[in-house]
C-alpha cells in the first residue's frame, strides 16, 4: 500500500526571507465580504508587485485568512520585473455565482489566467472556490437537458485557474473546489512543481478534470488528493517528463494520458511516471485514450506502485476512444508503445474487465509490460477476462487475471510500415 499524502495541517508555510516584501489585497482597496467585487483592487495589487522596479528579488501579494474575495474572470499578466512572485492565498477567493452572474460580453472560458508569469508559487492554506453548481446544470451539460438530454447550443465554462505560457511555477497546499469545468490547467509551460493540493468536486459534476497539461513539459505532481467528476489527472499532447507520485484519485475517471489526435491531429506525449498512487471509486484507472485518425505517438509511459480500491476499467488502452456511437473507423492512429504496468494491485468493479487492451488494426500497441499485476474482483471471485485486441507485449510475471490475449513479439504492420513516431 503507497503511503498516504501528508494532511495539510503538516504542511508548513513557508516564511518569506526578511528582505521580502508583503502586499496584502486589502490596502489596494479589497474588502473581502464574499459580496463586493474586488477585481480592480486585485489588478491593482498584481500590477504594483509585478511591475514595480524598486521592490525586492521576492514579493508576496496576500490574499489573508477570514476573507473571502469575489473578483470576476481577471487575467494576471507577466512577466514580472522581480524574480520570484508569490501569490499567498490564505483566505477564499471566488467568481460570480454562476452564469447569469458572469459579466455580459465576458468569455465565459476561463477564470484566474495566470499568462507569462515565470517563476511564480500560487501557495497557501486558503480556498479557490468555483462554484461550479449552476454550471453543472445548465442544459447542454450530460443528462441535464429535459428527461435525461443534452441540448444543444454554447456551453462554455469557466477553467478555475489556468497558466498559459508560463515557466518555472509552484502550485502548492491550496484547497480547489467546485469548478465549473476543469480544476487547474497548464498550457504551454514548463517546470511545473504541484505539491499538497486538495481538489474537490462532485462525482458527477461535467467535465471536472483535477489538473490538466497540455503542451508542458518538466511537471511534477505529488503528494495530492483529487476528487472529482472526471479525470484526476489528464495529461494532452506535447507534454514530456512528467513525474506524478502519491495521489490519492476517486472517486473520478482515474489518471489518463488523452485523449489524443481528435480531428486526425498529430499527438506527442512520452516520459510519462506514475507511482506510489491510489485510485479508488472511480470509472477507469490508468487509461491512455486516443481517437481513431489521429498520428504521432504515446511512449515510454510506467505506471508502478499503483493501488486500485473498487475501480472499474483499472488498466485501459483505447485507440477507439469516441463519444458518439458514430465515429468513422479510420484506418491512422496514435502509435502507443514501450508502456510498462508494474505492481498494480487492488480490486475492480466486476461490471468490467480489470485489464483492457482496444487497439488499432493497423497500428497495434507494442512492448506493453506487465509485471506483479494483481487484480481481484471487488464482489464474489470469479475472475474476468482481460480483452485485448491487436496488442503486443510481456509478462514479466504471472498475472491476475492471466493476460494469456497478449500478443509476443511485433507485428508486421510495425516492422514494414512508416509508423509517424515523434
Amino acid at each position: 500500500m503507497p503511503p498516504s499524502p501528508a494532511p495539510e495541517s503538516s504542511i508548513p508555510k513557508p516564511d518569506p526571507p526578511s528582505d521580502h516584501t508583503v502586499f496584502d489585497v486589502r490596502s489596494f482597496g479589497a474588502v473581502g465580504d464574499g459580496i463586493t467585487d474586488d477585481t480592480q483592487a486585485f489588478k491593482m495589487a498584481w500590477d504594483t508587485v509585478c511591475q514595480d522596479d524598486h521592490l525586492s528579488e521576492s514579493v508576496t501579494l496576500l490574499v489573508p485568512e477570514f476573507h473571502s474575495f469575489m473578483i470576476q474572470s481577471t487575467i494576471f499578466t507577466g512577466p514580472c520585473k522581480m524574480n520570484h512572485v508569490i501569490f499567498q492565498v490564505d483566505g477564499t477567493l471566488t467568481p460570480p455565482d454562476g452564469p447569469d452572474s458572469w459579466p455580459t460580453g465576458s468569455k465565459k472560458t476561463n477564470w484566474l489566467v495566470f499568462y507569462k508569469t515565470n517563476g511564480m508559487s500560487l501557495q497557501g492554506g486558503g480556498v479557490i472556490d468555483g462554484k461550479g453548481e449552476k454550471w453543472w446544470n445548465l442544459p447542454c451539460k450530460p443528462h441535464k437537458g429535459p428527461n435525461g438530454s443534452t441540448l444543444p447550443g454554447l456551453c462554455d465554462s469557466p477553467v478555475v485557474v489556468r497558466f498559459f505560457m508560463s515557466n518555472n511555477l509552484t502550485v502548492q497546499g491550496l484547497k480547489i473546489l467546485n469548478s465549473p469545468q476543469f480544476h487547474i490547467k497548464f498550457d504551454g509551460c514548463k517546470d511545473v512543481h504541484i505539491n499538497a493540493i486538495t481538489i474537490k468536486s462532485p462525482a458527477l459534476s461535467p467535465n471536472t478534470d483535477g489538473i490538466h497539461i497540455e503542451n508542458t513539459q518538466n511537471v511534477g505532481i505529488y503528494n495530492s488528493v483529487v476528487s472529482n467528476g472526471d479525470d484526476c489527472v489528464s495529461i494532452g499532447t506535447g507534454c514530456y517528463n512528467v513525474d506524478i507520485r502519491n495521489i490519492t484519485c476517486g472517486p473520478s475517471h482515474g489518471i489518463s494520458i488523452g485523449s489524443l489526435g481528435n480531428h486526425n491531429s498529430r499527438a506527442c506525449v512520452s516520459n510519462i511516471t506514475v507511482s506510489d498512487s491510489i485510485i479508488k471509486y472511480s470509472d477507469n484507472g490508468l487509461r491512455i485514450k486516443t481517437w481513431q485518425g489521429g498520428s504521432g505517438s504515446v511512449s515510454d509511459v510506467t505506471f508502478n506502485n499503483v493501488h486500485m480500491d473498487t475501480v472499474r476499467n483499472p488498466i485501459i488502452i483505447d485507440q477507439y476512444y469516441c463519444l458518439t456511437r458514430s465515429c468513422a473507423n479510420q484506418t491512422s492512429a496514435v502509435f502507443v508503445s514501450d508502456i510498462m504496468y508494474s505492481n498494480i494491485k487492488g480490486t475492480y468493479d466486476v461490471r468490467s474487465p480489470p485489464i483492457h487492451f482496444s487497439c488499432s488494426d493497423s497500428v497495434p500497441c507494442t512492448n506493453l509490460t506487465l509485471s506483479e499485476v494483481e487484480l481481484l474482483p471487488s464482489k464474489g471471485d470469479i475472475l474476468s477476462d482481460p480483452i485485448c485486441w491487436s496488442a503486443y507485449g510481456t509478462l514479466a510475471t504471472l498475472t491476475i487475471p492471466p493476460v494469456f490475449c497478449l500478443q509476443e513479439g511485433l507485428p508486421e504492420s510495425i516492422i514494414t510500415s512508416d509508423i509517424d513516431r515523434c
